[in-house]
């Protein structure tokens, strides 16, 4: 079982993790081994999640989420598979967990009557600073 918070965990069936050969720096190593680690975890078909949450995590655009609803992993960032495997379903858990919370809307507020004064004061003083600026008179170049 994979815990992504306290009440939702995905079970070990709906994720299907294989072993692929990493691309990349290695040697002889990366070309003999596989020690990459590749996740599908389908959305869709997925007891664990309930019709709002599955639509939550689609409605991220994560590019790792295809048009058929199924989350894409490659881990390859470590030499021995356990270690990708367990990359990818930290990866997996993060990912689900952005997408199920829920963020709060913003209150839209007024500024005060100080904050305006302030605001148009700064304003004023800047405009007599340009202004200032111009050429001055008397002086021939």
């Amino acid at each position: 079982m994979l815990e992504i918070t306290k009440n939702l965990a995905i079970p070990d069936a709906e994720i299907s993790i294989s072993a692929i050969r990493a691309s990349g720096p290695g040697g002889q190593n990366v070309n003999k081994v596989a020690t990459a680690a590749h996740l599908r975890f389908d959305i869709a078909a997925s007891r664990a999640l309930d019709d709002d949450q599955k639509l939550r995590l689609i409605a991220t655009g994560d590019r790792r989420i295809t048009a058929g609803g199924v989350i894409n992993i490659k881990a390859q960032r470590f030499r021995s598979l356990e270690k990708n495997r367990e990359d990818a379903l930290a990866r997996l858990a993060n990912l689900v967990r952005a997408a199920l919370v829920i963020r709060q809307p913003r209150k839209k507020t007024v500024p005060g009557r100080r904050e305006k004064e302030k605001r148009l004061a700064e304003k004023m003083r800047r405009a007599k600073q340009k202004q200032a600026r111009g050429r001055v008179s008397g002086y021939e170049d």
